[in-house]
């Protein structure tokens, strides 16, 4: 049988390593599962998780054509457990700010406005100085 890259294969535990399990595809063709492919989330121990002898279903997801490896995933086969949460926007009004809204910045503007004006004399004065 030719394997190809996302095909989802059976196979065989044949053996654990800290860094991953080896899957016997058929007699002639082994495959690797890394240690990060064989599920979500952390894995510290992979015979916490694989045991040698069980036979499992594993999708290919690289093929080398030269040294004839093959890395396989049980992770690909997984629903993504992860959950996200959007937190809600609560806005807070505070009795003493809750009620003023815009009315601040309409009656500090004609001040600013005033401000601006008397520095931009202070400039022209200082520049014709």
């Amino acid at each position: 049988m030719r394997y190809k890259i996302g095909m989802v294969v059976k196979g065989k535990i044949t053996g654990i390593q800290p860094y991953g399990a080896f899957v016997s595809l058929d007699e002639e063709t082994q495959g690797l599962i890394h240690i990060s492919e064989c599920k979500h989330g952390f894995v510290k121990d992979l015979s916490e998780v694989l045991a040698v002898g069980n036979e499992i279903e594993v999708m290919v997801l690289d093929i080398d054509e030269y040294t004839k490896k093959i890395s396989l995933s049980l992770r690909a086969l997984e629903e993504s457990t992860t959950f996200q949460y959007y937190y809600k926007k609560r806005r807070q009004h505070h009795e003493k700010f809750g009620a003023l809204g815009f009315d601040t910045i309409k009656e500090s503007i004609p001040k600013w406005i005033e401000e601006a004006k008397e520095d931009e004399k202070k400039q022209n004065q200082v520049l014709k100085g």
